[in-house]
């Protein structure tokens, strides 16, 4: 099983992306209705529509204004680490050498990417397949519910499907929690850069509200490049972004996180690193994506399994006794 997990790592990612994304769709249908009550169809088609538009907005309208900030970006990190590359050999922390190699080592140590994400045409193709996935299943879960219990022996489907509930249950809460923390940290990011007037203000929000979905790692990417990019247009500008920097994550780890954590699965942040380390080692980009919601899945289905072994035993009892 591991051997055959392994080999087939890119196509379990796929489909492990597109139960997360269904899980999404799922919980926005049910979010909408609440409000308008259509049948689920009309509120799934809603909701996959009005995503999908959203992000086709904004890549029609900023894209072309995005891809020269990225380039600039880009320049403004690679200066910014060739100088701190340099005062780092200058002192001794280093070896003399090409900033470039030591980011590739960096790099490497973090894990290797999967083919199936590998290039911008297999991205392209991943996020497809994840897509459509998501959409087949979010349309008829219980059709793939049964699929899976059918496997199963008749003794343990009811309890299959008791834990499929719970396990939807918390990633429905995890993954809006998710959004809501993307939300709040990419507009207050971009309020506070254009406050303090660094450059790039949109852009690093978008980032900063996209990485926050990876939790840990995406901070400290996030963080690392508000601060190159704010120390490049001077002292003053760069201290705001480190207080941009700090001020969000307060509000994301003191506010929305322990929220999220309360109202679903209490995940560990050393435990959450480890998981993201290890999967990113092993399965690439999307492993570390794809770590949060499987650690969250994982931890729930094993404390089903608890439950229902301390329950055996006073079911038994008590039928012992009738």
């Amino acid at each position: 099983l591991i051997i055959g997990v392994i080999f087939l790592a890119q196509p379990l990612l796929l489909i492990v992306g597109g139960l997360v994304f269904a899980v999404l769709l799922d919980g926005g249908t049910r979010l909408l209705g609440r409000v308008l009550p259509i049948g689920r169809g009309w509120r799934l088609t809603i909701v996959t529509l009005t995503g999908v538009g959203f992000i086709g907005w904004v890549f029609y309208y900023a894209g072309s204004t995005f891809i020269a900030q990225f380039e600039a970006l880009r320049l403004v990190v690679e200066a910014q680490a060739t100088r701190l590359y340099a005062w780092a050999a200058d002192v001794g922390l280093v070896a003399e050498g090409s900033p470039e190699a030591l980011l590739r080592q960096l790099m490497e140590s973090i894990g290797r990417l999967t083919s199936a994400v590998g290039s911008a045409l297999g991205a392209i193709t991943s996020a497809l397949l994840i897509l459509i996935i998501g959409i087949f299943i979010a349309v008829e879960p219980r059709l793939y519910d049964r699929g899976v219990a059918w496997m199963l022996p008749m003794r343990h489907r009811a309890e299959f499907y008791q834990i499929g509930e719970r396990v939807g249950f918390t990633l429905r809460r995890l993954l809006f929690g998710r959004l809501v923390g993307m939300v709040v940290e990419g507009i207050f990011t971009f309020a506070m850069l254009w406050v303090g007037g660094v450059p790039m203000a949109a852009l690093l929000g978008l980032l900063t509200g996209l990485l926050a979905f990876i939790p840990n790692l995406g901070a400290i990417v996030s963080g690392l490049l508000m601060v190159s990019v704010g120390f490049s247009a001077g002292v003053d500008q760069g201290i705001w972004a480190i207080i941009t920097y700090f001020a969000v994550q307060n509000i994301d780890g003191y506010l929305i996180l322990p929220y999220i954590a309360r109202k679903t699965v209490d995940l560990a942040p050393a435990v959450v690193l480890a998981a993201q380390l290890i999967f990113g080692s092993l399965f690439g980009f999307l492993g570390l994506l794809l770590a949060d919601p499987i650690l969250a899945a994982i931890k729930v289905t094993l404390e089903e399994f608890a439950k229902a072994r301390e329950a055996r035993p006073e079911q038994v009892t008590a039928l012992g006794a009738t």
